[in-house]
């Protein structure tokens, strides 16, 4: 964890990284929390980031540490999300706390009702174990 902020840390490919900021330019909550994370990600080149690393079009599975129900969804582009097909925008509060995330690390934010939100990566890559 991030001791000044209480955040893990993260890595957002560079790639990634130059379409994230357009969108974080809206005036919604959740592109404010995107444009936190992605101004504190660390960037990388492509072929560096890891397999375990949450990128864009990544299949990510992770739990809710409130429910503790897990979900697998491949994080996409606002125009290409389809919940029902599994495709989460990183437009959301959900999608912007996994971007840049690996494998085991944990994120709480606030969510815009006042209550306190916390997700797991559990895996990235591989086939869906649960639905969306």
């Amino acid at each position: 964890m991030n001791s000044m902020t209480g955040l893990p840390p993260i890595a957002v490919t560079t790639t990634d990284f130059d379409r994230l900021r357009g969108l974080a330019q809206a005036h919604t909550d959740a592109a404010k929390f995107l444009a936190r994370e992605i101004e504190r990600a660390h960037l990388i080149e492509p072929e560096d980031a890891s397999e375990r690393l949450v990128t864009m079009n990544a299949r990510v599975r992770y739990r809710d540490d409130v429910t503790g129900q897990e979900r697998t969804v491949t994080l996409v582009y606002p125009g290409e999300a389809d919940i029902e097909a599994g495709r989460l925008s990183v437009l959301t509060p959900v999608g912007a706390a996994l971007i840049g995330m690996t494998a085991g690390q944990s994120i709480e934010w606030e969510s815009p009702s006042g209550g306190v939100r916390s997700l797991t990566v559990v895996a990235v890559g591989g086939a869906a174990t649960a639905a969306p």
